[in-house]
């Protein structure tokens, strides 16, 4: 798999991990769902910690750095697919700055 791919195939699963499970303790907590949504919720949150870790890249700032947009655009689709929220143009626009700064950061060639 190209490592191209692979890196974002790792923020998919990221985002995932850390948007479902901030959303499960929101639900636990706020929807008084019980202990069972937080303590998944918490699992999720610490898989997301370790997801990040398989990045190529070795730099944790720009790791970081660059899910940051990918956290961004995940919550809006997150909020669409499991809440019903509706972006406006401006979070479509802002998300759309997000996912270009991750390509800037993560994927631009730099030399050796």
């Amino acid at each position: 798999m190209p490592d191209t791919t692979r890196s974002i195939l790792l923020f998919i699963a990221a985002a995932v991990l850390e948007i479902g499970g901030a959303w499960l303790i929101w639900h636990g907590v706020r929807e008084h769902r019980g202990l069972t949504w937080i303590g998944v919720g918490i699992v999720a949150l610490a898989g997301y910690g370790f997801v990040a870790t398989f990045q190529s890249d070795p730099n944790f700032g720009r790791v970081l750095a660059a899910y940051g947009g990918v956290f961004v655009v995940g919550s809006l689709l997150w909020g669409v697919l499991a809440d019903g929220f509706r972006p406006d143009r401006y979070d479509l626009i802002g998300a759309a700055i997000c996912l270009i700064g991750v390509g800037v950061i993560m994927y631009a060639p730099r030399a050796a």
